[in-house]
């Protein structure tokens, strides 16, 4: 199966949609011989920052020695940035033998209405037996939606990490925090241990009713672990961490974002419910050092600067602008903006408000991309007083809004991850050309 071919077989099952429940892919990877259970894993959800903390997880556990297979979602430009190993994603060729294998597997389910996979689960099984074959010390897996019902609510994970709770895929997930908290918290297994970020108190108590109901362990920023310094340095930030076994001290963080500094934090002490101990300190520094966040307040581009940051929750579209009001010039930014169609359209544009110039409205390239003419309206009706434009494509909206910004100006490209990912490729290739 040629590269071209494995991405081909991957759209076949594009158009199925999203279906919570676990059957489906529990039938197929029990056709595979169980591949998600030859590995220990750290799963990680949460309503915002999972993808980083997933990112940050991997870099610390690589450091100390470890193989580690890292599963993400949504990607930004190319399917195969879903699986990497050792923080190197899979390689096309690698990609395509990893989907040929499953493939074999899926022929047997496929004609079969109840048991036939969608895009996520077919691509969650690629990953789980990628990473079987290349024989991981451990499994870094993060969520697509929620939790209890997600594909990869298959594996048994020795640590959960839910990184945040907030009102969001309320038709999956629930009304409620406490509704959206047990989903998230499911992802707790016996035998398991639970780490959160700090949690509004409705979600805690879900999730330390959850811990107790398991007899697992829980560990909760603030009280257990917690940041306890931070200064902003040339490039992103340096802190000090208080683990649960240790204080790490002079960490420097190559990355955009205040917010960003409480997934570090959760990502060590996960790290360290890991191992049972304390890290090595100068294991900690030099991972981290080390860490990329793609399409998360990603600086592309200088004249003008352009900045990428998929936020799809007004909670971190609001993240998003107060990094740019405190770690960027004080400019008024030409907005990219698109999103899906689940999303409060009002909120998310509002949460913009204080560092926004214009606004070029976009479709996300989805199936579920918002229309850029109501992405317009709801940007119209959230700041009426600020010039929005109705630009159609990803490509159009980042051209207007590159000439409006000029070289002494800013550009921001936010909202969906396709959105971002659109960007970055088009952003990439006039960088090349």
């Amino acid at each position: 199966m040629t590269y071209r071919e494995a991405v081909a077989y991957l759209d076949y099952h594009a158009g199925r949609g999203i279906r919570p429940g676990l059957a489906q892919i529990q039938s197929l990877l029990e056709l595979m011989g169980n591949p998600h259970l030859t590995y220990p894993v750290i799963h990680v959800t949460g309503s915002k920052g999972k993808t980083s903390t997933a990112r940050m997880i991997t870099m610390l556990a690589a450091a100390h020695g470890l193989s580690v297979g890292t599963y993400t979602s949504p990607h930004l430009e190319a399917v195969e940035e879903r699986l990497s190993y050792n923080n190197q994603q899979a390689a096309p060729d690698e990609f395509a033998q990893a989907v040929a294998d499953t493939r074999a597997f899926d022929s047997l389910v496929d004609d079969d209405p109840e048991r036939r996979l969608t895009y996520f689960e077919f691509v969650t099984a690629v990953g789980f037996s990628w990473f079987a074959d290349r024989a991981v010390d451990l499994g870094v897996i993060e969520v697509g939606l929620g939790g209890r019902l997600d594909a990869t609510n298959v594996v048994e994970s020795a640590v959960a990490v839910v990184t945040s709770v907030a009102l969001e895929h309320t038709e999956y997930l629930g009304d409620s925090l406490e509704e959206i908290a047990a989903e998230k918290a499911a992802i707790l297994k016996p035998g398991g241990s639970l780490v959160t970020g700090q949690l509004p108190p409705a979600a805690e108590a879900v999730a330390a009713a959850r811990a107790a109901d398991l007899g697992a362990p829980y560990l909760v920023y603030g009280r257990d672990f917690r940041l306890s310094e931070e200064v902003q340095a040339v490039g992103g930030w340096d802190i000090t961490v208080d683990g649960v076994y240790e204080q790490y001290d002079e960490i420097h963080m190559p990355i955009h974002g205040r917010h960003q500094l409480q997934n570090t934090a959760i990502a060590i002490a996960a790290t360290e419910e890991l191992l049972g101990r304390a890290l090595d300190p100068d294991a900690v520094r030099e991972g981290l050092a080390n860490l990329t966040l793609p399409g998360r307040l990603e600086v592309v581009g200088h004249r003008p600067l352009v900045v990428l940051d998929g936020a799809h929750t007004p909670e971190s579209m609001a993240a998003g602008a107060s990094a740019l009001d405190e770690e960027f010039p004080p400019f008024l930014w030409k907005v990219v903006l698109g999103a899906l169609g689940d999303k409060k359209l009002e909120e998310l544009v509002g949460a913009l408000d204080a560092v926004t110039g214009e606004i070029f409205a976009v479709t996300a390239p989805s199936e579920r991309g918002i229309p850029a003419a109501q992405v317009a309206a709801a940007a119209t009706a959230a700041m009426p007083d600020r010039t929005v434009h109705q630009s159609g494509t990803v490509t159009d909206g980042v051209r207007a809004a590159l000439e409006a910004a000029s070289e002494d100006g800013a550009v921001l490209v936010t909202g969906s991850m396709y959105v971002v990912g659109e960007a970055r490729s088009l952003l990439a290739k006039t960088e090349r050309s």
